[in-house]
């Protein structure tokens, strides 16, 4: 029994399904004529499969008379093998067709927080409905952890502000956002037509700690304007600058994907320019990485639902 498993490990490339169905049919019915009958094939060619078989193993499976047919100790022990290997194949056959059909699988994505709270649930609803069978895990992380996550391989699909010159990484523009001045609800800027940046820093200035792509943002393009940024407060999370903000701490600056979460922590949204600060969000895969049939279908729903929508 050993010496056949060890055979088997070196020869199992040149093993195949039909051969071993062919092998079973014979060694149950203990004829070459009705195995042939059964496996639907000629005699000939049914001895032919069973000759390759035993070359490829390195040993006889059968003794063959003029009128009988039996199954060498090797035979015997070859048996529940090869019941167990058809089985395990039929298992992946269905698995796999399960998979590309899209009634089974699982896929990985991570989102930008912005993003995540508030435009994903609705893509996440129309994939739902398309492919209920689909389990779906969603990573909820910085922007620049997205990128991470997707470079790594521990991700398949990212979706974030896209990455700068990066050619390990393929990006498919959603839309492009721009950024908007968060305020309290009474706040004298409320009355402002066209609000600019010196004006709302006129104000204690809220934003995200670093690191935090908005953050750096937010930076870049003030020092670009020669406006000096003092930060008063800053926290991780969206949702508490918002509440700050609407406690009337201070002002901020969100993505307009962030609208209505400010908006329901009680804040108010406004434009603002001078400079105006936008990026564009998309997806984000691996640029020589083949997606999954499951993850191929997540990319094409989250198209469908968010091309040139913006943060409607």
């Amino acid at each position: 029994m050993h010496l056949l498993i060890g055979i088997y490990h070196d020869q199992v490339t040149q093993m195949n399904p039909k051969q071993l169905k062919v092998f079973l049919a014979v060694a149950r019915t203990k004829s070459f004529a009705e195995a042939a009958a059964r496996v639907h094939m000629s005699q000939p060619a049914v001895s032919l499969s069973i000759k390759s078989l035993e070359e490829s193993l390195g040993g006889r499976l059968f003794t063959r008379t003029t009128r009988t047919t039996h199954l060498t100790p090797e035979g015997e022990a070859l048996m529940p093998i090869a019941k167990s290997l058809l089985a395990s194949w039929a298992d992946a056959e269905h698995e796999l067709h399960q998979r590309f059909t899209l009634n089974m699988g699982k896929i990985a994505l991570a989102a930008m927080p912005s993003f995540a709270a508030s435009l994903l649930p609705k893509g996440l609803l129309k994939y739902r409905q398309k492919h209920p069978n689909i389990k779906v895990e969603v990573h909820d992380v910085l922007a620049d952890t997205v990128v991470e996550l997707v470079r790594s391989g521990q991700i398949e699909i990212g979706i974030s502000f896209a990455p700068e010159n990066d050619h390990e990484l393929n990006f498919h523009t959603l839309f492009n956002d721009r950024f908007i001045a968060v305020v309290p609800s009474e706040s004298p800027l409320r009355e402002i037509k066209e609000l600019t940046w010196r004006q709302l820093l006129d104000y204690d200035f809220i934003t995200l700690q670093r690191p935090s792509s908005v953050r750096s943002m937010i930076e870049e393009a003030l020092f670009k304007e020669s406006i000096d940024l003092q930060v008063t407060f800053d926290a991780h999370q969206l949702a508490t600058i918002g509440r700050m903000v609407a406690e009337g701490l201070g002002v901020a600056v969100v993505p307009a994907l962030c609208e209505r979460q400010m908006k329901e922590q009680g804040a108010l949204c406004l434009p603002i320019s001078a400079p105006i600060i936008a990026r564009n969000v998309g997806i984000i895969t691996r640029a020589k990485t083949p997606l999954s049939i499951a993850a191929e279908a997540m990319v094409d729903t989250l198209i469908e639902t968010f091309s040139d929508e913006g943060a409607q």
